[in-house]
């Protein structure tokens, strides 16, 4: 080290006592800074930790929401095939007995059918001999 020579105020108790004090208030200053900056970063990484925490929230509620909605989905699914089948037996059900009263209908109609074609000849016939038998009647008089 070089031997140069301090002037004497470096020395003095005054000197070194304001020295101390302006470095104790621009040390306090500076920490203070800091400890606001460091305070500032600490609620930002909490704050995105909240952030995450409530954005993980929310997707495992939408993950139970979608889970309950297939299963609300799958039991109305099954709740319709039970409720087609049940339609599907019905209308067989009413087409049988359709097809049943279809038939009886023919065979009243095709009965009545015969009825007026009996009555039909024995009308004609009636007629026809009774014509001949006023012809005869007017003929032989």
């Amino acid at each position: 080290m070089l031997n140069v020579p301090q002037p004497n105020w470096l020395e003095s108790q005054e000197f070194r006592e304001v020295l101390s004090q302006v470095m104790n208030e621009l040390l306090n200053a500076k920490l203070t800074e800091l400890i606001i900056q460091r305070e500032k970063e600490f609620t930002k990484i909490s704050l995105l930790e909240r952030i995450l925490r409530v954005e993980e929230e929310l997707k495992s509620l939408r993950e139970l929401q979608e889970k309950q909605f297939e299963a609300i989905l799958r039991e109305m699914n099954a709740r319709f095939e039970v409720m087609n089948a049940r339609f599907e037996a019905l209308q067989k059900e009413m087409n049988t007995r359709f097809e049943a009263l279809q038939k009886e209908m023919n065979t009243r109609f095709e009965a009545l059918e015969k009825r007026f074609n009996h009555m039909q000849w024995f009308f004609g016939v009636g007629f026809t001999i009774l014509s001949m038998l006023i012809g005869l009647l007017n003929f032989i008089k």
